[in-house]
């Protein structure tokens, strides 16, 4: 065999070098075909299988882009302040405080001590949750046999780990996430629906609202009735760009929101950020 020697490894090893797989980071992000950001701008480009997990530490003002290649994918989101990890993402707030427990274009996304973590400034799916959570390991394996991370079916808890301790996090570190591009609805009842995704080519952006850390994991939503684990590529997009400026529509579209940046931004002052 080629590969049975170390030199033969080595060889096989660099000869794979300038291939692609469907689901792979770029490096570096400036070679990504297609940017949607002048040139130069991109910091982050990474198509992720199914059934698979990325992270990336973005500055304050970068934009984020996700997008449902082709219409399975299910994007489940945590955000820590990059320096600050107590500092989190906080779901019950961000849906209690904005009176609104659907996911949207000009929705905040906040942590736990009132400030914002990143904002929603595009949305072309519709499509998201903020009730239910990822899978566990447990979940997983009762409904498809297995909910290991190496499994054919791993579970969102479980990459989320692995996400985590790749940033100095542990397992104790991970609150309640949201999803992207899988859908649920309450019903008069107070039951949900699952309305699963909006279909092919969806997206969402993200603006960061202080320096964070992104943990994504690419995993059917917890609620999806399939018997079988469906889970497709999610492409993701991040470029530089500025923060929510003082007077934007966003800053000052409701009373909750605006106190929210206010605290964000004497926070960051007050540590000469902003």
């Amino acid at each position: 065999m080629a590969t049975a020697t170390t030199y033969g490894a080595r060889a096989h090893a660099r000869a794979q070098e300038g291939t692609r797989a469907e689901a792979m980071p770029v490096v570096p992000a400036a070679d990504w075909p297609d940017p949607p950001c002048a040139a130069g701008h991109l910091v982050w480009a990474e198509t992720v299988a199914g059934g698979n997990y990325t992270h990336r530490v973005l500055a304050r003002g970068t934009e984020l882009r996700l997008t449902d290649l082709n219409g399975d994918a299910c994007a489940h989101l945590l955000l820590y302040a990059a320096d600050r990890p107590w500092e989190r993402l906080n779901v019950a707030d961000t849906v209690k405080v904005q009176w609104n427990a659907y996911l949207r274009e000009g929705v905040l996304l906040l942590s736990d001590q009132g400030r914002v973590l990143a904002s929603v400034v595009a949305d072309t799916s519709g499509r998201h949750d903020a009730l239910c959570g990822t899978s566990t390991l447990l979940r997983n394996t009762a409904r498809y046999g297995d909910g290991a991370p190496q499994s054919p079916s791993p579970a969102g808890r479980e990459l989320f780990k692995l996400a985590a301790a790749k940033n100095g996090l542990e397992p104790r570190d991970l609150p309640p996430s949201l999803s992207f591009f899988q859908g649920v609805r309450v019903r008069d009842d107070g039951t949900l629906d699952f309305t699963g995704s909006a279909g092919p080519g969806g997206s969402v952006t993200l603006r960061a609202e202080q320096d964070v850390t992104v943990l994504i994991a690419n995993v059917p939503h917890p609620a999806d009735p399939r018997p079988d684990y469906v889970s497709t590529p999610l492409e993701v997009l991040a470029w530089r760009a500025a923060p929510t400026p003082p007077g934007a529509p966003l800053w000052d579209a409701t009373p909750e929101g605006r106190r929210a940046f206010l605290n964000t931004a004497e926070f960051l002052a007050a540590r000469g950020l902003a």
